[in-house]
């Protein structure tokens, strides 16, 4: 039987296969997981995030102040990137900035609404297990401040204000 195809169109489809797989495993790498997601997700929109840090769900919290003082953002999952969450709607490079809650509707309380990234003076966690550890590059990268369960730290040391993304260990 003689073959219809010459040697370089299977060539060619072969490579146009291969590319097809490769092209699908990279897309599959970029795309946030559903672990992913749900993480960034309740971190932006749980209610958690901003009630009471005494009674939160959320086990971590940070606050714009020195001391526990001012605006506070309960964290529940590991943040790569304050700057960029992923919010849900998966539009090309959308991502949405975490920000400390807004409190005291009429008198606004010192760093509501303002990004978190770069602006946390103190933390507490509340974990009874894991170790929190907030970090001064995006990625869990640079110097960080850790604390143990059960632990608060006053004034960070190592990331005062300059900080960019948060870890459970």
């Amino acid at each position: 039987m003689i073959d219809p195809l010459p040697s370089h169109a299977k060539e060619a489809g072969a490579m146009r296969k291969r590319l097809a797989v490769i092209a699908g495993t990279v897309l599959a790498l970029m795309t946030p997981t559903a672990a992913m997601a749900g993480g960034d997700i309740d971190n932006l929109w749980d209610p958690a995030a901003c009630s009471n840090p005494d009674t939160s769900a959320f086990k971590f919290h940070l606050y714009y102040n020195s001391g526990q003082n001012g605006a506070y953002r309960n964290i529940g999952y590991n943040v790569y990137n304050f700057d960029v969450l992923w919010n849900g709607n998966n539009s090309p490079g959308g991502g949405t900035k975490l920000r400390y809650c807004i409190l005291g509707a009429s008198n606004p309380w010192p760093g509501s609404n303002q990004p978190v990234k770069n602006n946390a003076a103190s933390g507490t966690n509340d974990h009874y297990k894991y170790k929190a550890r907030v970090h001064f590059n995006s990625g869990y990268g640079g110097p960080k401040d850790i604390m143990n369960p059960y632990q608060h730290i006053d004034r960070f040391r190592y990331v005062y204000n300059e900080n960019a993304s948060f870890s459970w260990a």
